[in-house]
């Protein structure tokens, strides 16, 4: 499917993108080549005053904000380096932007990332990040369930797993929104955001 159009109010929503998940290996695009997808994406949107979110993953020191549930693969330890999940160079200084912290891998669950969209009026939602099928995934599902219109930007995402980050695009992406790449989406916003 192509993109059809860009609401009047739509945010970019930035997935993960702190320097310890950035820096991981991903398929089918590098960290450094999903941040400066992505960082084009946010400078185009901060030139047409529209929102840019950053939502980064963390946790409490003594790791009591981790999700608890039992899983059959579980989680690695908690030993995490100092910054690790602070917002990449590239994307991070901007006065104007939303800063979101998960505990999850959805940026809705937990956070006020509704009401910071809601409260500007947005209906739209631009979606990047890491991992696509992971916390990219997960908000997309949520975002779709909240009523907002979902785009995802799926050059501007990537996968630790190249088969799960095309599960994604190919098989879910269709069902919660319109996908593209970031030229796509550059150039939508050109059209409809002069």
């Amino acid at each position: 499917m192509s993109l059809t159009t860009l609401d009047p109010r739509t945010a970019v929503v930035a997935i993960d993108l702190q320097n310890g998940i950035a820096a991981m290996p991903t398929q089918p695009y590098a960290g450094p080549e999903v941040v400066a997808r992505t960082a084009e994406l946010a400078d185009a949107f901060r030139a047409r005053n529209l929102p840019v979110v950053l939502v980064r993953v963390s946790f409490s020191a003594d790791g009591g904000d981790v999700v608890p549930g039992r899983t059959e693969r579980q989680a690695r330890g908690l030993a995490f380096p100092e910054g690790w999940d602070l917002i990449v160079d590239e994307l991070s200084g901007h006065a104007g932007d939303i800063h979101v912290t998960k505990h999850n891998w959805s940026a809705f669950h937990g956070t006020d990332l509704d009401v910071q969209l809601r409260r500007r009026g947005i209906t739209q939602i631009v979606l990047t990040g890491i991992a696509t099928s992971i916390g990219v995934e997960s908000t997309a599902r949520d975002a779709y369930a909240h009523g907002y219109h979902v785009t995802l930007a799926t050059d501007a995402m990537a996968d630790a797993d190249a088969e799960a980050h095309a599960n994604s695009v190919e098989r879910i992406f269709p069902r919660l929104g319109e996908s593209g790449t970031t030229a796509e989406v550059l150039e939508l916003l050109a059209k409809t955001h002069a």
